[in-house]
């Protein structure tokens, strides 16, 4: 199997989470993603977002409803089944990591080991694999702090993509990077054969770079579809409590916005 995947269907029915059940900072979300398709999730900073993503990887147990991947439960699944169908690449960057990229990136295949075995022939292959899909062969026996943001980023992905998952799971991907680097990252993610979840501050990079596009507010999701269906002036501007503008697409892009504050 290439370390790009083949996707699997996401299912997410009813689930609500929070820190006590009479405070629930993810409420009643339910939305269908079929394999192979990318969500976008945007809002407001305390919307949810990241309480949500947690959910879909098990980082937290949803307290109602549940997630299922290709229609099975994911609570069903012991810890390295589900390491083996969902990859997560979080938005805390470790800043001093004792390892080179090449040991960072084998640290993927830790799902796929057997016992206490070492690394097989095909563990290497896989490695090598997505260290040259992602253009990070000539880096391999860099030390990780030693790299630039993106550079980080890019190996990070790698791991993800070493555990041959069907779902990969960002929490913003683009964060801390600059235009180039942002563009960079999501252009290879819309790449892959994957099922992809992330979330995003940039209305525009999702809208840019999502199949699907949820919009969330006070832990509710209050949209849920295609870009140009989710993303529209009157919701972003009541989302998120500013003054959108849009600006027509140009040949096939997505439409672009800005915004202003709201005067009274």
């Amino acid at each position: 199997m290439s370390c790009d995947g083949r996707g699997a269907s996401l299912n997410v029915l009813n689930v609500s989470w929070g820190p006590k059940t009479n405070l629930f900072l993810v409420r009643d979300v339910s939305f269908s993603l079929e394999a192979g398709n990318r969500l976008a999730i945007v809002g407001p900073n305390g919307a949810g977002k990241t309480s949500l993503l947690r959910c879909l990887y098990r980082g937290v147990t949803p307290l109602e409803g549940r997630v299922e991947i290709d229609g099975e439960d994911m609570r069903t699944l012991s810890a390295q089944a589900a390491a083996r169908r969902v990859a997560v690449v979080l938005q805390e960057m470790p800043a001093d990591f004792p390892f080179t990229v090449l040991d960072v990136v084998m640290m993927g295949r830790i799902p796929r080991r057997q016992g206490l075995t070492g690394w097989t022939d095909n563990d290497r292959a896989q490695v090598a694999h997505c260290l040259e899909h992602l253009d990070l062969v000539p880096m391999a026996n860099r030390q990780f702090a030693t790299l630039s943001g993106g550079e980080k980023q890019r190996v990070l992905v790698a791991r993800a993509l070493a555990q041959e998952p069907d779902i990969i799971i960002l929490d913003e991907p683009t964060n801390h990077l600059d235009i180039r680097h942002q563009l960079e990252i999501l252009h290879l993610l819309a790449g892959l054969k994957l099922t992809i979840v992330t979330t995003l501050h940039d209305i525009n990079l999702a809208g840019a770079f999502a199949t699907h596009v949820a919009l969330m507010r006070d832990g509710r999701m209050v949209g849920f579809g295609l870009p140009n269906e989710v993303l529209t002036t009157h919701a972003i501007s009541t989302t998120f409590g500013v003054t959108a503008l849009s600006h027509p697409a140009q040949g096939n892009a997505a439409a672009r916005f800005s915004f202003s504050l709201k005067t009274a």
